[in-house]
């Protein structure tokens, strides 16, 4: 297929040539998890509303998730082992840490039947793809990464709704057929997420920038304050705006990103050192007072932070159709605003309030499905004076 050649295309648009009844069939009726935290969790709850009449396994080293699956009905059966129960799957989702998995792939080769798809949901791809190509196991095995997560971890914390509209990077292996990765692009749309296929390679290259790189520049820069700090604290205490939205992700697990570091260490060291030397570009033009340089840089900065999309559910291939309304302060705010534009007949995709430097004080981020349906809210919003920003 041509788009196997591409590094990436949106998953939308592929299509399955011709197949037989057989192959046509593809209702995967039993699905098992290794792993059943935030993310196993939320898939096999979305996946369970969707396929009721799958039978789902799952094995996970705290036994309180499995039984709190069970109870909730979520999964059918509980395994205290990686054994042969898993022969059964005509899926597999791999939803521990990276090394973790890779270490199950080699309980599960010789006990997985031959038409059994194997799916991770690592955010690095390239060091379990190699390990299945060792393996002898590129036929089964399609990668992929669920852009979404949360603060919280475990079971407990899991959602049917956590995917929605995020996207899902599929990379699929060299064996791997079409039927196989219609069947996982399939997988995604029912659990309401985004299916993008790319190459593992560009994959870990990509998220080297824009998701490994800032978690290390932010933890390293809270370091910096922290050390830079005066017995009193007053950076501590004065830190708000920008120091705060920059280290948000400084929050996060340490020691998930300890492990991330290791996975894809060639990509972020690549990443790391192009920031480097952007970084001392920029000093350099401070010191020489290169008040031009720093203007460009700033500027070509700011126009391209301004494109990125406030949704995950838009992007260069996906187009998303938003308008941002000021907020009253009172109570029932939210409410007068979408009764305006229900009793109009126009329907919203999303709704969320923003806070933000951009926009000063909170906004109410409304996206719609098509572009008829923002200029009409535009127009009508506008009427009864409310202040409307636009973002292309």
């Amino acid at each position: 297929m041509e788009g196997r050649r591409l590094f990436f295309y949106y998953a939308e648009s592929f299509t399955v040539p011709k197949q037989s009844k057989e192959d046509l069939k593809m209702t995967r009726q039993t699905i098992g998890f290794i792993g059943l935290g935030l993310i196993g969790g939320s898939i096999a709850k979305a996946l369970k509303s969707k396929r009721p009449d799958a039978t789902f396994i799952a094995y996970n080293r705290s036994k309180s998730s499995l039984v709190e699956a069970m109870a909730d009905g979520t999964i059918n059966q509980a395994m205290d082992t990686i054994g042969p129960a898993f022969s059964e799957c005509d899926m597999i989702f791999l939803c521990a840490p990276v090394s973790v998995n890779i270490r199950c792939l080699e309980q599960l080769k010789p006990i997985i039947k031959p038409t059994c798809i194997l799916t991770d949901v690592g955010s690095v791809k390239t060091t379990i793809h190699e390990a299945v190509e060792a393996l002898g196991m590129t036929h089964y095995f399609i990668g992929g990464h669920p852009m979404a997560g949360s603060e919280k971890t475990g079971y407990s914390s899991a959602k049917a709704h956590l995917l929605e509209n995020a996207y899902y990077i599929l990379t699929p292996g060299e064996g791997t057929t079409d039927t196989m990765i219609s069947e996982m692009v399939s997988i995604v749309k029912d659990i309401n997420a985004l299916p993008i296929i790319l190459n593992y390679k560009e994959h870990d290259r990509i998220t080297a920038a824009i998701s490994h790189l800032p978690h290390i520049i932010a933890y390293t820069l809270v370091n910096l304050v922290k050390d830079s700090d005066n017995p009193q604290g007053m950076m501590r205490m004065l830190a708000a705006g920008g120091f705060k939205d920059i280290t948000r992700i400084a929050s996060s697990s340490p020691e998930m990103w300890q492990q991330i570091c290791a996975e894809n260490k060639s990509q972020i060291i690549d990443m790391l050192n192009l920031y480097i030397e952007r970084i001392s570009d920029m000093g350099t033009a401070i010191q020489n007072n290169d008040t031009q340089m720093l203007l460009d840089a700033f500027g070509s900065a700011k126009n391209y932070r301004d494109d990125i999309p406030q949704s995950h559910a838009r992007s260069l291939l996906q187009s998303s159709y938003e308008i941002f309304v000021d907020l009253i302060d009172e109570s029932g705010a939210i409410a007068t605003i979408a009764t305006i534009l229900a009793t109009n007949g126009i329907s919203i995709k999303n709704i969320g309030i923003v806070h933000n430097r951009e926009f000063q004080e909170g906004v109410l981020h409304i996206e719609f499905y098509d572009e008829e349906s923002a200029e009409k809210a535009t127009e009508l919003l506008a009427k009864y004076h409310y202040v409307i920003h636009l973002r292309k």
